[in-house]
């Protein structure tokens, strides 16, 4: 039986879920909002060395909030946390937060990846582009390839930028029994390898001289200390499901959608990026006592596709070529 994508194959076929996204084609950087005002809770899961977060704390198991009204993923290394004011400010012009006895104060989750050394080291995400990108959230079909968070996005750097390929912003949603959807949005920022982990296949590598892909284990053998230091990834992926998880089964699912991740993406978790996975619980289904297992594997299946489609569909530039464009991987790799 083969796996059955959602109405849009978009973390917004689950209902609650919005998209938008701002884009700076010219700096080579973007924002994306995911607006999630009714969410039960969210969770996050950082196994990357190097994360930029905002707002991350307040999701933590022991704590009052363990929600987010929006999460945004951006561009622009730690600069772009400034994306998330923008977002804020949007959300308090519209009501949305946490309730207080003064006001309501929304909680914008936050993490970035960077982005720097492909268009402009001075350019990034700040709080009028969070703002926009908020204004633009929609529910319904989800740009993807270099656009919003993904603009500025590169994979398959083990061997050093030269060899990189270009990656983008990709999202898939599967359907599974009684109706449970996880869907996945990712913004693909990788230092390693991308493998499609039902075939097997290499997707993308770093760029061989004349053509095709090296191997991971040529790639780790032909590594240097200079590549080494290069600390410039980060693969940041949301989650999102219609089942009614607790906060601690919600923090298992995030763990599920890094298993996604670490299957594609390989080596992933590396101390040279900061893979950071949030992850959504807006309910809506009864629950039952396999739920969390149900939706664990719909994550990691919804994750492993959006990462994929967030390669295949990304389009070079000048200096950076495609997997696609590029070629297909060696017979073996």
């Amino acid at each position: 039986m083969d796996w059955i994508a959602g109405k849009h194959n978009a973390i917004t076929d689950v209902p609650g879920i919005r998209v938008g996204q701002w884009t700076g084609r010219r700096a080579g950087t973007g924002c994306t909002v995911l607006l999630c005002e009714e969410s039960q809770f969210v969770a996050v899961d950082s196994r990357g060395g190097a994360p930029g977060t905002r707002e991350t704390d307040a999701l933590g198991g022991a704590n009052v909030v363990r929600k987010s009204h929006a999460i945004v993923l951006s561009g622009g290394s730690a600069f772009g946390l400034a994306a998330a004011d923008g977002v804020m400010r949007w959300c308090a012009e519209h009501d949305v937060g946490f309730p207080t006895t003064v006001r309501r104060v929304p909680i914008v989750s936050a993490a970035v990846l960077f982005d720097l050394s492909v268009g402009s080291a001075t350019a990034f995400p700040d709080e009028a582009a969070g703002y926009t990108a908020a204004s633009r959230a929609r529910a319904g079909r989800v740009a993807e390839g270099c656009v919003g968070a993904g603009t500025g996005a590169t994979v398959c750097k083990l061997l050093g930028p030269e060899r990189a390929l270009k990656a983008g912003m990709g999202t898939a949603s599967v359907v599974g029994p009684r109706g449970i959807v996880v869907g996945a949005l990712a913004a693909t920022n990788a230092a390693g390898l991308i493998y499609d982990p039902e075939t097997g296949a290499q997707v993308a590598g770093p760029r061989e001289d004349g053509g095709g892909f090296v191997g991971l284990a040529e790639s780790v053998q032909r590594r240097t200390a200079r590549m080494e230091a290069l600390l410039e990834n980060t693969t940041l992926v949301c989650v999102a499901t219609n089942a009614t998880l607790d906060h601690h089964q919600l923090q298992r699912l995030a763990i599920h959608a890094h298993d996604g991740l670490a299957r594609t993406v390989l080596p992933a978790h590396t101390f040279s990026d900061g893979d950071t996975v949030f992850a959504i619980g807006m309910g809506g289904i009864e629950p039952q006592p396999d739920d969390a297992l149900i939706a664990g594997v719909l994550a990691m299946r919804a994750v492993e596709q959006a990462i994929l489609r967030s390669v295949r569909l990304a389009k070079g530039t000048k200096r950076l070529p495609s997997a696609g464009e590029w070629g297909s991987a060696r017979p073996g790799a």
